[in-house]
């Protein structure tokens, strides 16, 4: 390396970029999420005759050519544009110095995805068969593969320090955050452009999670189909989209005079050791994960002053989340705001947990609680305080966000907001 830096143990968030249903930008998204807009409708970008599940959280006037040169726009599988997106939007956002060639040598990426390019594989399997293996695209696997966006994102922006990818599934946008924070944390980056990106509205990916029964089929709600935690839910409602955030070392983001939204204080993460799909229905791998943040981040249960769940609008995963909830904070479970902005943009994936730590994040930032709308008919089993259908006003010190992913993937953050 060019030059060295004194790792100083913590890690703080300096810039967020998203790419959401409800926004292409963190301001409109945000906005719009607290002012409880959902981004679920009719898909669009597909032909759904054929499919029992015709909604999706889409991304809305999104344009590739925005943010790459038309060449590549036109060449690259969606998630990676959406990925590139948000990764430009979150740099610009930290002021971060890429005109420093050295430093670059200490930046890493790490993007996840659940799935990667399933519209580029469609799109290729149906040319294989129409026209024989020597009309598939030598692209195919570049931008198949779910580590490109990260790739992508380092050698657009020449970033040679670490440069990985997470993939589990649903907890990969947590996983991602979390994986780089310890990057950061034990001095082998000075900071990190991570997040999540995922883009699996098409044939296969439609075709797939409805075979699997997994989403809802409740078409006719349209927008209030994604209902976490009411008695009425039916299954998630998938979303597409990109979240990045630039976590850097506190004391390089100090000298350097970088905004500062808060800091990454704890990560915990678990196995359930139990099905491919269904969570751990005593929800101990949940439970584990939120524990281990917990006293990763030297809190105790109580200080924590909102939960960003999961909360998929799946008749299990809602049940033993709570579950996990109340195993986790005992009395003061119900004491502690609740809420699923799935309700709003639906389930992206491998870029939920991603654009979820940007909530949190935002949250705290303007003291403010995002609802869970859609949210009308109780469930006895999920008895906790959702914030429903209005975005509550609270003082946030800690916020802790959860994600869960198909294999048993559990994954936990917290985040603080004072930085000393």
């Amino acid at each position: 390396m060019s030059k060295t830096y004194q790792a100083s143990g913590r890690v703080v968030i300096t810039g967020l970029g998203a790419v959401t249903p409800v926004g292409n930008s963190v301001d409109e998204f945000w906005s719009r999420l607290i002012a409880g807009e959902s981004g679920i409708g009719e898909i669009t970008l597909m032909d759904t005759d054929a499919y029992p599940t015709k909604i999706a959280g889409e991304v809305k006037d999104f344009n590739a050519e925005d943010w790459l040169d038309r060449k590549e726009a036109r060449k690259v599988d969606r998630f990676i544009a959406f990925a590139c997106a948000a990764s430009d939007m979150a740099l610009a956002d930290a002021n971060f110095p890429m005109d420093d060639e050295d430093l670059k040598e200490n930046v890493g990426v790490l993007i996840g995805s659940g799935i990667g390019g399933l519209t580029m594989m469609t799109e290729q399997t149906e040319r294989l068969h129409k026209d024989g293996p020597g009309k598939v695209s030598p692209f195919l696997v570049p931008y198949m593969i779910p580590d490109m966006g990260s790739g992508y994102v380092s050698i657009r922006h020449k970033l040679t320090g670490p440069n990985t990818c997470v993939v589990t599934a649903c907890a990969t946008g947590v996983h991602a955050i979390g994986d780089a924070y310890h990057i950061i944390k034990r001095g082998d980056a000075v900071a990190m452009v991570a997040g999540g990106a995922e883009a699996p509205i098409n044939a296969i990916g439609l075709a797939g999670f409805c075979s699997a029964r997994a989403m809802t089929t409740n078409n006719e709600a349209g927008s209030k189909a994604s209902r976490p935690f009411d008695a009425g839910r039916d299954g998630f409602v998938m979303g597409e989209g990109a979240g990045v955030l630039i976590l850097e070392d506190y004391e390089f983001a100090k000298a350097r005079g970088a905004k500062i939204y808060g800091e990454v204080v704890g990560y915990g993460m678990s196995g359930d050791a139990h099905h491919i799909t269904m969570p751990d229905p005593e929800g101990s791998g949940a439970h584990r994960a939120m524990k281990m943040a917990i006293k990763n981040a030297g809190i105790q249960p109580g200080d924590v002053d909102y939960i960003n769940a999961h909360g998929t609008s799946t008749p299990y995963n809602d049940k033993f989340e709570t579950m996990a909830i109340k195993r986790t904070f005992g009395d003061d479970a119900y004491k502690i705001p609740v809420s699923s902005t799935k309700s709003a943009i639906g389930h992206l994936l491998g870029a939920a947990g991603a654009v979820e730590s940007i909530i949190c994040i935002l949250a705290m930032r303007d003291s403010i609680m995002p609802p869970t709308i859609n949210y009308e008919t109780p469930d006895p089993e999920c008895d906790l305080d959702y914030i429903p259908n209005e975005a509550r006003k609270k003082d946030l010190e800690y916020v802790l966000t959860n994600s869960f992913g198909f294999g048993g993937h559990n994954a936990t953050l917290i985040f603080k907001k004072t930085v000393d």
